[in-house]
This record gives C-alpha cells, sequence and structure tokens, in this order.
C-alpha cells in the first residue's frame, strides 16, 4: 500500500509540473511581443511552489514515518534481547 506521504510527493510534482507549463505559457507571449494572457494565468502560475511544497510536505511525512518505524523496529529488538 502507498502511503499517504508517497502520494504527496507524487500530487506535488505533478502540481510542480503543471504549474511549470502554465509559467512557461504565460511568459511565451511577453518574448514574442504578443498579447499578454489575463491576469489569472500569471496566478496559476503560483502552482509551481504549491507543487514544490506539496512534495515537500510528502518527503517529511515519509521520512518521519520511517523514523517512526525504526524507533519502533529498535524498541522491538531491545525488548527481545533483555
Amino acid at each position: 500500500m502507498q502511503e499517504s506521504g508517497e502520494r504527496l510527493v507524487r500530487v506535488g510534482g505533478v502540481v510542480f509540473v503543471l504549474g511549470a507549463l502554465v509559467t512557461i505559457a504565460t511568459f511565451v507571449p511577453l518574448f514574442f511581443h504578443l498579447t499578454p494572457l489575463p491576469t489569472a494565468a500569471y496566478w496559476a502560475c503560483m502552482a509551481m511552489p504549491l507543487g514544490f511544497l506539496l512534495a515537500l510536505a510528502g518527503l517529511f511525512r515519509s521520512a518521519r514515518a520511517q523514523r517512526r518505524r525504526a524507533d519502533a523496529a529498535a524498541r522491538a529488538a531491545e525488548a527481545a534481547t533483555g
């Protein structure tokens, strides 16, 4: 079963890529002297840092869960030996 931290990393990656594509699409008209996109497109560019934060939160959540599992295994080994 997939952990929620791993799921957050995947979702964050997808959101980041979508935000990057929107950012490219937003700035291309500026380079070619075309009509700029509406303000909503610039706000949609904020999906890129949002995706980064989601992925970062997923990494921290996965690391915390792994640490808890390691601590539980160490406690179980200590209880078994003495």
